[in-house]
């Protein structure tokens, strides 16, 4: 199994997503690839190609303010292996108000002659370790090098933004009118570096303290 840990960045990556960086569980031939762009869409553009040209089998996505159990890679691969071919773990917002970066619905519409995105928040994903999704963020999130390729061959550029949706969510669109499912592992339990390490007992807190 070859993976390929793409990374998309600026010129900074946070200390507290080097240290979980460090910590990943090996898993098969792995290559750690930072791609520098000040757009994010080429970046990640680049990488998916890396990861087909290069004959690679799956992507692990991090982004590099996340961080994210030593665990995280096998976790998802678990997903992949049973038929699987995207899973995210679940993430915040890394400011207030804090909501998980995944979504119920993702949708577009046309009015005078423009097509707008939307997308829902799950505001309240389920209690399970593996849910459906339409789509999510990409902090922390491993797919089959066969999506990616299905959906180049398909729509050209996966991630150039569509529909003024941002890279992550134009590929989930694509993704879904594909046909193919996208999940969501709740176990897989990250946090997304702002002026504090924003994680689901943040959410929960939040949460707490406006009911």
């Amino acid at each position: 199994m070859k993976t390929l840990i793409a990374i998309p960045c600026m010129d900074f990556c946070h200390t507290d997503f080097l240290r979980a960086l460090l910590s990943l569980e090996k898993s098969g031939e792995m290559q750690y690839t930072f791609a520098q762009s000040s757009l994010i869409y080429d970046s990640r553009n680049t990488l998916c190609n890396l990861a087909i040209d290069e004959g690679f089998d799956r992507v692990l996505w991090l982004d590099s303010d996340m961080t994210f159990p030593a665990e995280t890679l096998f976790r998802l691969g678990e997903h992949l292996a049973a038929g699987k071919d995207m899973v995210s773990g679940l993430y915040f917002t890394r400011k207030p108000p804090i909501r998980p970066v995944i979504f119920e619905k993702l949708w577009t519409d046309q009015e005078h002659g423009f097509i707008s995105g939307h997308a829902d928040f799950f505001a309240d994903y389920p209690d399970c370790e593996i849910f459906p999704i339409e789509a999510c963020g990409f902090g922390c999130c491993l797919m089959t090098v066969g999506l990616l390729r299905r959906i180049r061959d398909q729509y050209g550029q996966p991630f150039s933004p569509v529909a003024g949706f941002g890279e992550d969510l134009s590929f989930c669109l694509r993704v879904r009118d594909s046909g193919t499912q996208i999940w969501c592992d709740s176990s897989v339990k990250c946090g997304h570096v702002g002026m504090a390490v924003y994680d689901e007992n943040a959410y929960r807190a939040l949460r707490g303290a406006q009911t």
